[in-house]
């Protein structure tokens, strides 16, 4: 395509949206509104996924070995699990911290009544390994490997917390996927609704430019633009307001309750806008080319 081409087009695209100014703002400001929520939503779920994979990082699954087995044995079940995708860490915990930490927690302030036990380790046979997961729902798939494994006698896991934790973060994934279809529709369907309006003015104009041998693509382009300059604009502007917005509320957050800092922690500005700018951006230009290719090959016979 020629320089003097593209501009042309260019300038046809940004004169029709002046044009159609009030079919033109609509179609913006609705796909301001779309790209705003979908971006208020996406703020709010990808901080609360950081939340629910901060719980499942505290879910471990404790496994504890038969009565007499040797350090070969704990180390050679330490290696096949570590040897599992779904893994994150595993901590081995030998009897005496077992039995340490037990005494931390049931014998606190008391400790003359633990003085008993000296030379007698309650929970000689206790020593276990603690694994944390990356991927709680693999859960059932990992405690079954691990029972497999020579010298381990059970294995305790936290399934309540697994199938919670697993059904929250479907629940998200079909509420996302919900709201995103419905904004889609909405804002196609305003986008080619202006594009219409646009062929209809300039339809005697399109006769005229295919009688004196303008190309399809030549007459298409324009409108095709105006669409993906409408997407572009209603994009960028609720993503502008949507940084502002979301650094104002974290720094407000943080300096008026205090008491939620260590509880609750958002995700910084850059961690979120790193993916919402791209996605935000390709929604709002892939809302517009594609209401306005739909539009074309509907009402433009050329």
């Amino acid at each position: 395509m020629r320089i003097s081409t593209f501009l042309y087009t260019l300038r046809q695209g940004a004169k029709n949206i002046w044009k159609n100014k009030m079919f033109s703002l609509a179609s913006i400001a609705t796909m301001t509104a779309c790209i705003f929520l979908f971006g208020t939503f996406y703020s709010m779920v990808v901080n609360f996924q950081s939340v629910v994979k901060d719980v499942e990082e505290g879910v471990a699954v404790t496994v504890f070995f038969v009565d007499g087995a040797s350090q070969e044995q704990m180390d050679e079940v330490g290696r096949q699990i570590g040897k599992r995708a779904e893994v994150s860490k595993w901590d081995f915990v030998s009897a005496d911290e077992a039995w340490e930490e037990f005494q931390k927690v049931y014998f606190e302030g008391e400790e003359e009544m633990a003085a008993g036990f000296e030379d007698d380790n309650p929970l000689a046979n206790s020593a276990h390994y603690e694994v944390y997961m990356n991927d709680i729902s693999m859960q059932q798939s990992l405690v079954g490997f691990i029972q497999s494994l020579d010298g381990v006698k059970e294995v305790k896991s936290s399934d309540a917390a697994a199938h919670t934790l697993t059904d929250f973060n479907r629940l998200i994934g079909y509420v996302s996927a919900g709201i995103i279809l419905i904004l889609l529709c909405v804002a196609v369907f305003l986008i080619s609704n202006t594009v219409t309006i646009g062929i209809a003015v300039r339809r005697e104009e399109i006769a005229i430019m295919k009688l004196i041998g303008a190309t399809d693509f030549f007459v298409k382009a324009p409108f095709m633009v105006e669409g993906i300059l409408i997407g572009l604009i209603g994009s960028l502007l609720p993503l502008a307001l949507l940084y502002y917005m979301y650094r104002r509320i974290i720094l407000y957050i943080a300096e008026k309750f205090h008491w939620l800092n260590g509880m609750v922690d958002f995700l910084p500005v850059g961690t979120v806008f790193s993916t919402l700018v791209p996605v935000g951006l390709l929604l709002g230009v892939g809302i517009g080319f594609l209401g306005s290719f739909m539009t074309i090959r509907k009402h433009l016979n050329v």
